[in-house]
């Protein structure tokens, strides 16, 4: 793929949109793993971007297949390519080591073997899993051509969907699901999944699994029932229904959502879509506020979720804000806030581009307070930017992933509506 150089400030949004996504997208193509084409946790800005490690980040490779999903559509890449990439990966999943069908957050690409993420965490991490998971079952949909390579990749995603024992996370039938699991120490982290916050896909797809599912009570009695689940107050002007106070890391609104359409998504507890919408205005409230007095902060500048940070990583959000502005944060909530969406990338692009817009589009984070610009990209923020602004172009992702016969099954069993559901088209985006 060649660079292409920056579109007319003066020319229309669409322009913009799909250089930043294009340009986001060669993290996924051009930084992937040389073995397994699977995503790297991080690449670098810098003259030598590629790690000197084998490391491959399972949570952000399932954002890396919607991005190529996206590329196939827009036509960045050829579709042979992409089969021949997707084959790759697929792959390397089948033959790497996974943990009751489940994967670890990091993997070794060369060997397929386990890396830990941490002294107890060397087994199966059930969340990372359901983002890999998310994107394989749309590419699913999207490659569903009658020819024997495209049949073929759809049976072996098949396979690997199958294999994930879901309930066996519950520990033997208890009513929540558990993170990690690991061969050396068991559940020994016991760290549950309870909202609210990024981990509603893992319990869908849970309840969806035709092989391995739960029950509806594990959602029920486990993720809605936690106390920081529901909310109700409202910060700005704007009534939160769910999550911890000012909302937390705006990702909590995206990494489930580059499949799950929000768009007339509800059940008994929230209306999907006006929770991220309201989680998106109230963290650019924040930000155009600043009660911190950060540098930089404003209309067109906002945005705060977990990223690199001048200190390490941080999940940033309104109450843990260490004046680090995460492009990621507003790029990736453009179906809920276009027109701020849209004024804040115009900002990034052209007043700043220079300064934070490198090799593989923007880069992870910024802090003016420290004069500090991030050296790296990160799987799992730059793959959201291109799934849900292709969501807020096309609805592409979320069309295919909600026409999924299993998925509608176990959104169907926890007790959600959905225009998918019951075959009427969601409504149009919303528009600030």
């Amino acid at each position: 793929m060649m660079h292409a150089a920056a579109p007319d400030p003066t020319g229309p949004d669409e322009d913009a949109l799909e250089f930043v996504q294009r340009e986001t997208f060669r993290f996924f193509w051009e930084g992937a793993h040389p073995t397994s084409g699977l995503a790297r946790d991080r690449c670098l800005n810098s003259a030598d971007p590629a790690p000197d490690d084998d490391l491959v980040a399972i949570g952000g490779s399932g954002f890396g297949i919607f991005a190529i999903v996206v590329a196939t559509e827009r036509g960045w890449i050829d579709r042979s390519a992409a089969l021949e990439r997707l084959s790759r990966m697929v792959f390397a999943l089948e033959t790497a080591r996974s943990h009751h069908g489940v994967f670890p957050h990091f993997m070794n690409g060369r060997t397929g073997e386990t890396i830990p993420f941490g002294p107890e965490d060397d087994g199966g991490d059930l969340v990372e899993t359901s983002f890999l998971i998310q994107g394989l079952l749309t590419a699913q949909r999207y490659f569903d051509r009658p020819d024997a390579t495209e049949t073929d990749l759809r049976t072996r995603i098949t396979k690997l969907w199958h294999d994930v024992e879901w309930s066996w996370h519950t520990r033997g039938g208890q009513p929540v699901l558990t993170w990690h699991w690991s061969p050396n120490h068991g559940f020994r982290i016991n760290h549950e999944i309870r909202g609210w916050n990024e981990c509603l896909i893992t319990y869908v797809l849970a309840a969806a699994s035709p092989t391995h599912p739960i029950a509806p009570e594990v959602y029920h009695h486990g993720f809605a029932s936690s106390p920081t689940f529901a909310n109700g107050r409202t910060y700005y002007g704007v009534e939160l229904p769910l999550g911890p106070p000012l909302g937390g890391p705006l990702f909590f609104a995206h990494y489930s959502f580059c499949g799950l359409d929000p768009r007339g998504l509800s059940d008994r507890y929230a209306d999907y879509f006006a929770q991220n919408i309201a989680h998106t205005r109230i963290n650019h409230a924040y930000c155009r506020e600043n009660p911190g007095g950060h540098r930089g902060y404003g209309d067109a500048c906002w945005g705060l979720t977990a990223s690199d940070d001048p200190d390490g990583y941080v999940a940033h959000a309104p109450d843990r804000d260490t004046g680090a502005i995460s492009p990621t944060a507003a790029l990736s909530s453009f179906p809920y806030a276009p027109d701020l969406a849209m004024r804040t990338l115009r900002h990034f692009l052209y007043e700043r581009g220079s300064q934070i817009f490198g090799r593989y589009g923007f880069v992870d984070a910024f802090s003016d307070d420290r004069d500090w610009v991030a050296d790296t990209f990160l799987a799992i923020d730059q793959g959201p930017i291109i799934a849900m602004i292709e969501n807020h172009r096309s609805g592409l992702l979320w069309r295919l992933f909600m026409s999924d016969p299993d998925v509608q099954r176990g959104l169907a069993r926890l007790g959600f509506e959905s225009p998918h559901l019951s075959g009427k088209e969601a409504a149009a985006p919303w528009t600030s």
